[in-house]
């Protein structure tokens, strides 16, 4: 089985590379290296493990290499991020969208009959209900929830279409290995590098706004599952199904860490969405998936590699 991996460099897609070579896999990469890291993938490259095209999913051609003799396609390159999308709106649906279509038509001409897809919460918009299922209203509030919605809808579309098995998995949280910070970064990437930086973790509000977190092993897992899934074409939450406030979040990364950081409060942000956390119920009663590592054992492994990897 060959499976094409979009924005494998990255890292959620680094994550679901490792799992399929492990599960024996033959793997090609396409990723353009704007956002993931060569190094997340070399040992699977120089092993012969993995295929690496550098290419960039905006460009049919690149796509057409990247898709040849492929099995099944899971599509994770994007541009990623609320902030980003507002600071470059023709990028965000350039890549999420276009690069989209490019993958699905390249899907088409080489007969590929099953695409798993990282999707994303953000197409939820502001929040009706604390506790999100599949059903939640769907008010994407920024370029990047509009373009993930509308490239959801377009597979969708094309599943329908074209006979093509498609599997939409709509992440929360996700954090792990080969996260690492930027600009647009993440909070526990930000949290961290502060905290190894010397310099006191800001949380904007009070701290009692909560996010539902989930390893990204686990998610690489239930991409796994989604490829040989029998229930055919659906669209499933993933999430841990729990919520910790972002106080907790810093006192427990603080404590990891064996610091001692000062934590400092600034003027809540007017876009942040003040609770969330998944229901993942669905997908659990459909593939009896359900993420396994807890999060402070996770945040442990996290810290470690990111503290060895010198990432401050």
């Amino acid at each position: 089985m060959k499976a094409l991996v979009t924005g494998g460099a990255g890292f959620i897609g680094s994550n679901i590379v490792k799992e399929l070579i492990k599960q024996g896999y033959k793997v090609n990469i396409l990723d353009n290296l704007s956002s993931g890291y060569f190094i997340n993938i070399k040992e699977y490259v120089i092993n012969g493990q993995a295929d690496f095209c550098g290419g960039d999913i905006r460009d049919y051609a690149s796509v057409l290499h990247a898709m040849e003799d492929t099995d099944i396609v899971f599509h994770l390159a994007a541009s990623v991020g609320r902030q980003r999308s507002l600071d470059n709106p023709q990028l965000d649906s350039e890549n999420n969208l276009i690069g989209t279509i490019n993958v699905l038509e390249a899907m088409r001409k080489y007969r590929v009959k099953r695409i798993i897809y990282s999707s994303s919460a953000s197409m939820f918009g502001e929040l009706v209900t604390p506790t999100i299922d599949e059903n939640h209203p769907q008010n994407a509030d920024s370029p990047y929830g509009v373009s993930k919605l509308a490239a959801e809808k377009m597979i969708l579309a094309y599943a329908e279409l074209y006979d093509i098995i498609s599997v939409c998995l709509r992440y929360f949280n996700i954090y792990g290995i080969n996260q690492r910070f930027d600009m647009y970064g993440n909070v526990i990437p930000i949290f961290a590098k502060r905290i190894y930086s010397g310099e006191p973790v800001i949380i904007y509000g009070d701290g009692t706004q909560t996010r539902d977190f989930v390893n990204v092993s686990d998610v690489a897992k239930a991409n796994l599952m989604a490829a040989t899934s029998d229930y055919g074409t659906n669209v499933y939450n993933i999430g841990s199904g729990s919520s910790i406030t972002i106080n907790e979040l810093a006192e427990m990364m603080i404590k990891i860490s064996g610091k001692k950081r000062e934590i400092i409060y600034a003027p809540e942000r007017s876009a942040d969405v003040k609770h969330c956390k998944a229901n993942a119920e669905k997908i659990l009663k459909t593939m009896g998936f359900r993420p396994e590592k807890e999060l402070e054992s996770g945040l442990i492994e996290y810290m470690n590699w990111f503290r060895s990897n010198k990432l401050y």
